[in-house]
């Protein structure tokens, strides 16, 4: 009696203990502007266009990558602590096996990229994050995805994320050209990158006097225009003087600073990798 009197007593604990830490993580949250909230695999789906989900089997997968839920993100926050004290039963018997050792059913997951959103065992991944535990056996789903999704990934990424798929979808550049990793921070980089690409084909069509096709002027943005800048900005380690930010941020503001000195300045519009130069010493 006094063996289960003290383990009633130490989940209720564990739980008290779990629903403050997500109380601090709330007004952390409110105080950053930074969402604390699950991410919502419906929401990725819409904006990443998902494939899947195709059967993987019986997974052991680490704890710290689960990120998101199916249709319960309300209700636990981003490192799956209980939002609502209604959750109390359900979370204090999960942790009581825990204490007890006794072996539950694997986790129901989707993954998507290196992540992985909870469709059934919402509380065993919380318990288990909560206890400390690296691993957790599931039942996972894999989902076709185009960009590369890691735990670190947060709700407001999404946005940037969808572009990136849309460019991809419209240029077909990871077939194209695979080695083309293009990250971008700056809101509407992709759709610049399109209009880019666009005008590239207009003037190729001029210089060249025949139609060009889309591939033709996607390969060769890439390979004249965009990867010059790129190989500058790395030659001159410049990326250090602008924390957080990407190659491809920098190639959007070299394209900006080329734009200026031909609009304001006067100067014809120069080979992408002296404007990229020219933009390097002047940020020197």
């Amino acid at each position: 009696m006094s063996e289960e009197h003290d383990l009633n007593s130490r989940v209720r604990a564990d739980f008290s203990r779990a629903r403050f830490k997500a109380f601090l993580n709330r007004i952390r949250s409110r105080i950053s502007g930074q969402p604390s909230t699950l991410l919502s695999y419906d929401d990725v789906k819409e904006k990443l266009h998902i494939g899947g989900p195709i059967y993987r089997g019986v997974q052991t997968v680490r704890v710290d990558q689960i990120v998101g839920s199916l249709n319960r993100y309300h209700e636990f926050d981003r490192a799956f602590l209980p939002a609502d004290d209604q959750l109390a039963t359900r979370w204090q018997n999960i942790d009581s096996a825990f204490y007890k050792d006794i072996s539950l059913p694997p986790v129901v997951l989707y993954k998507v990229g290196q992540v992985y959103f909870v469709v059934d065992g919402h509380h065993r991944v919380s318990v288990a994050r909560e206890q400390g535990q690296e691993f957790i056996d599931a039942d996972v789903r894999e989902c076709a995805t185009k960009v590369n999704i890691t735990p670190d990934l947060k709700p407001e990424d999404l946005n940037i994320l969808g572009e990136k798929v849309h460019f991809l979808e419209s240029t077909r550049l990871d077939e194209l050209r695979p080695q083309a990793k293009i990250r971008l921070t700056i809101p509407d980089g992709f759709d610049r990158m399109l209009e880019h690409i666009a005008v590239h084909r207009y003037f190729m069509g001029l210089d060249l006097k025949r139609d060009i096709s889309e591939e033709e002027a996607i390969t060769d943005w890439f390979d004249t225009v965009y990867l010059p800048i790129v190989e500058e900005i790395r030659r001159s380690k410049i990326l250090k003087d602008f924390p957080g930010k990407t190659e491809a941020d920098l190639y959007l503001w070299v394209l900006d600073h080329q734009s200026y000195l031909a609009s304001v300045e006067g100067q014809s519009l120069r080979p992408p990798e002296e404007a990229a130069r020219d933009f390097i010493e002047k940020n020197d």
